[in-house]
């Protein structure tokens, strides 16, 4: 396989979507599967909606789900003077023409097309003119190719094949001086020796007139490859109504790195019946032909499926950062709490997301200020008082705070009491975690640490003492 350069040239006009990052995967995998190098370029010639906090927005978001960059990134807003110079050759060689017509009647010459059933198109009025008008300041023209056919084989798609005749003069250089996406992506694509350029089928309709461009400029025009679009899980085209689209909103609600990309991957791309891919792996099996040409459909499920995967058996490190981050953002301080690896290790497997288990493990980290009233009142009643004193004699002076340790100071209890598990077990745990929900009592008791169970305890039976009296 020769090396690949390819690139991922959002506009920085919001959030780095769902869409965009697996466009982006896809790219970033075929030049890494490849030896070659991937690019990163911020199309923001639309000076009206581009910001800097959208253009913040995109690198944030690449760089949160590891998709390193080679060259770049570069912007469309610093080579106004290279598009500008091949405006000029185009114009010089005929191949361009100053456009003088007024939006009024590029407007009637559309809605005349609209009436008539046909596909709008601009009627090259301005072609040949030998005098230009005065007091009007002319678009450039791009001169399209009369005659014959444009035909590429789409990595994709396949083969596509467009007449020249369907297509009309599109406008390359705005009144202003600034390019036309389908002129600079031309000229950047070609002066960064990009060899395949993986994008959204919605450029499809772009492409054929990219391609006469390149050939206006005497390049060899790139390999493309058209991914089909993203469906919500009810079969219409993802958008913001869907809930999260943007990447960092799936940071937010406690999505991992690599579940999610792991997830994007999938979404059109498969590789037998395998599921659980590894980044590596990825790089390895990946290949753009393999892509379908169908859209997919996001399946919420299955992304939680996943990320409980990887909240369970993936790569630690990255996850505890995460973890970290979590707490922060939930007013949690991780030093008041315990050991992350140790809180990961028990709540994995009963959460999907990062935020359900900080959620759950609040009261891990920060005591709590009354117990559930449903909760108190079923469990922590006065016969509940003995087994709890107990219990708190037995823990206060075990050495071995572990979970096997305190598993057996539980049990003894228990059998000392000729009591269930169940009528120590219940009260024990509304008096840790304030609510009758928690890990296995004796991960719970290693959670919480033993000064502070032991105050919990305490906590819990006197309010047993002050319901009875």
């Amino acid at each position: 396989m020769s090396p690949v350069r390819s690139r991922f040239a959002p506009s920085p006009t919001g959030f780095l979507h769902i869409g965009g990052a697996r466009t982006a995967l896809f790219a970033w995998l075929a030049a890494r599967a490849s030896g070659g190098q991937f690019v990163l370029r911020i199309e923001d010639t639309d000076r009206e909606r581009s910001t800097p906090e959208s253009v913040q927005a995109i690198l944030d978001g690449m760089s949160w789900l590891g998709l390193d960059h080679d060259e770049g990134p570069f912007y469309q807003s610093q080579r106004f003077d290279r598009y500008r110079e091949l405006v000029d050759q185009l114009l010089a060689e005929g191949k361009a023409y100053r456009c003088y017509c007024s939006k009024e009647r590029l407007e009637a010459l559309r809605e005349e097309a609209m009436k008539a059933g046909e596909k709008p198109r601009y009627d090259g009025h301005c072609r040949d003119l030998t005098e230009a008008p005065e007091g009007i300041v002319p678009v450039i023209r791009f001169r399209n190719p009369d005659e014959g056919t444009v035909v590429f084989e789409d990595r994709v798609r396949g083969p596509i094949e467009v007449a020249n005749s369907e297509l009309d003069d599109l406008v390359i250089m705005r009144g202003d001086g600034t390019p036309t996406y389908n002129f600079a992506v031309v000229v950047d694509d070609m002066d960064m020796n990009i060899n395949l350029v993986i994008r959204g089928d919605d450029h499809i309709n772009n492409t054929p007139r990219q391609i006469n461009i390149y050939k206006a400029l005497g390049a060899e025009p790139p390999v493309f490859a058209h991914v089909p679009m993203i469906l919500g899980d009810d079969g219409a085209r993802l958008s913001k109504r869907h809930g999260a689209v943007g990447v960092m909103s799936w940071r937010e609600q406690g999505y991992t790195p690599d579940a999610l990309i792991n997830y994007l991957a999938r979404l059109g791309w498969s590789h037998g019946d395998d599921e659980v891919f590894s980044r590596q792996q990825l790089i390895e099996l990946f290949r753009i032909d393999d892509v379908n040409r169908k859209p997919s459909r996001f399946d919420t499920e299955k992304l939680n499926w996943l990320n409980q995967h990887y909240l369970r058996e993936g790569d630690r490190v990255p996850v505890l950062a995460e973890l970290a981050w979590h707490l922060e953002q939930a007013g949690l301080k991780a030093e008041q709490g315990p050991p992350l690896d140790d809180l990961l290790a028990v709540q994995a497997d009963r959460v999907e997301t990062l935020v359900e288990l900080v959620e759950q493990s609040r009261p891990f980290f920060e005591d709590f200020e009354q117990f559930e009233p449903g909760a108190a009142k079923k469990h922590l009643r006065p016969v509940a008082g003995e087994p709890l004193a107990s219990l708190r004699e037995r823990l206060a002076g075990l050495d071995d705070w572990t979970p096997d340790s305190l598993q057996a100071a539980v049990q003894a209890t228990a059998d000392a009491l000729e009591i269930g598990f169940g009528k120590i077990g219940m009260p024990l745990r509304v008096a840790l975690m304030g609510h009758g929900q928690s890990p296995g009592i004796n991960h719970t008791l290693w959670l919480v640490g033993k000064e502070r169970s032991l105050a919990r305890i305490d906590q819990a039976i006197a309010w047993i003492q002050q319901r009875a009296g």
